[in-house]
């Protein structure tokens, strides 16, 4: 059995939290005005290098540049994950009997002491139709039971999810149940905030209400943190309704899209990103950011950046994945990712100073930046390039841009579905075109948001998806 010597040791960082005065960035005012300016000054860039005749040339050069980078990305080669740990069972599944049944806990001495401390966090609204079987998952996991615990926040929920909470905190010993008062301000950021300074783990995992819990997730999650550098883990997420319909399939080729991104760019030392689901989150990483941000609707983006600037390096997991259900309406997708693509975009009005004033390792503010560009800059300036060449009799000025984007799309989607789908060549290709026609979607999405946050007052508001979790409507197929 291993054991974890120095693994929550104190460490050095390069950026010290308190000298970034990161308090001064996290809320909201004065989005709106930088939202404005940033889009007055991208589309007036892209008139300007219409009307000039070296303007081709400037965009060329650009290309010529973010396409060394591309390839940079795509020739890394991610580590593999150190081996798991042991599996506890049936040892483990004893424990969990002995507590259930009041005997004594002899039976989990050591080695498990050397076992860190898990905590695991599920923030919940109205979720009565997925928080059952999520808690069986969550508290039957191939990991001593006496070195974790779970913890659910009822956020004041209306249906019957308090009831059914209830009814199994007298089933699970490892169970904890807040409900939070009506009115509690925060959202999801604020549930967990509420929490995890009461809570015991030196790891602490943070799950949607709608998550599918692999049993050997710990065992493959804890390792990682032996380095000591790492603050934070993200897991692969997978679409378990994948089958549904169009929109499901073109989710899960997103999710392998992103997948593959994020570990070829952390294999170069670029930026490793949270996605909420699945976020695993070093105890002494999350107090030294101060916990989740509650001025932000994408807590899991923003705390990304503040683990960056502290010095700490987020990793990936490839398997297992952790499931959850994609959403089944076109209206429904169009409300989530607009909330994905305002989160994303509104953390560069938020931390641009700290960026600028290279706070982040080189190799980090190039990924940053140039992954701005083709996230969000190159659809924000779409619009007037398209005028503009329409009134001009010419293409567009940023197609070798668009194509790079086009193609880093295509290679990185195809790749990804190989990598976690383990899948036919014919079947990726095939999932592959359906997967970026679907991803035109996103121009639309944040060139809109990119002008309405300029133009429109907005309230911090966080809209729940709802989840079905009805076995007979979800044709899981995990990985």
């Amino acid at each position: 059995m291993p054991d974890f010597p120095g693994r929550f040791s104190p460490r050095r960082f390069y950026t010290p939290i308190d000298e970034l005065e990161i308090e001064d960035f996290p809320g909201f005012a004065g989005r709106r005005s930088k939202a404005a300016l940033t889009l007055t000054v991208l589309w007036g860039i892209t008139v300007v290098l219409h009307l000039v005749s070296w303007g081709s040339w400037v965009v060329l050069g650009l290309t010529a540049l973010l396409t060394a980078h591309a390839l940079r990305i795509l020739s890394g080669r991610p580590l593999p994950p150190p081996p798991p740990l042991l599996s506890t069972a049936p040892r483990g599944r004893q424990i969990t009997d002995a507590i259930a049944e009041g005997r004594s806990m002899s039976i989990a001495a050591p080695p498990w002491e050397a076992w860190p401390y898990v905590s695991l966090l599920v923030a919940a609204k109205n979720e009565e139709t997925v928080i059952e079987p999520l808690i069986a998952a969550l508290c039957q996991l191939d990991y001593p039971a006496c070195r974790y615990e779970v913890w659910i926040i009822d956020d004041n929920s209306t249906d019957g999810t308090n009831q059914r909470l209830q009814a199994l905190t007298t089933q699970y010993p490892q169970l904890r149940v807040l409900r939070r008062a009506a009115g509690a301000s925060g959202g999801k950021s604020g549930a967990l905030n509420q929490v995890w300074p009461s809570t015991k783990g030196d790891i602490i995992g943070v799950f949607d209400a709608d998550a599918r819990v692999p049993e050997e997730l710990l065992r493959h999650i804890v390792p990682l943190f032996d380095q000591a550098e790492v603050g934070a883990v993200q897991l692969q997420k997978a679409v378990v309704n994948r089958a549904k319909n169009l929109w499901t399939r073109g989710q899960q080729a997103e999710m392998a899209l992103d997948t593959y991104f994020q570990q070829q760019r952390i294999s170069l030392g670029g930026i490793g990103e949270l996605r909420g689901n699945g976020q695993f989150v070093r105890r002494a990483a999350l107090a030294q950011c101060g916990g989740w941000n509650e001025e932000t609707i994408t807590d899991d983006l923003d705390l990304t950046l503040r683990l960056h600037f502290s010095g700490w390096e987020i990793q990936f997991l490839l398997q297992p994945a952790v499931g959850e259900e994609g959403v089944e309406r076109p209206l429904a997708l169009w409300h989530q990712r607009n909330r994905w693509a305002e989160g994303g975009y509104q953390r560069y009005l938020d931390y641009w100073r700290l960026i600028a004033q290279h706070r982040l390792a080189p190799a980090k503010t190039f990924d940053m930046v140039a992954f701005w560009i083709i996230q969000y800059g190159l659809p924000t300036v779409a619009l007037p390039d398209f005028v503009v060449a329409v009134l001009r009799h010419r293409l567009p000025l940023f197609l070798p841009l668009s194509s790079l984007a086009l193609t880093l799309s295509m290679i990185g989607m195809f790749c990804g579905l190989r990598r976690t789908r383990q899948q036919s060549v014919w079947v990726s290709g095939v999932q592959t075109l359906w997967g970026n026609l679907y991803m035109l979607h996103w121009l639309v999405v944040i060139a809109t948001m990119a002008m309405r946050l300029s133009v429109r007052p907005k309230r911090l508001r966080w809209v729940k998806t709802i989840h079905l979790g009805s076995e007979d409507d979800l044709q899981v197929d995990l990985p």
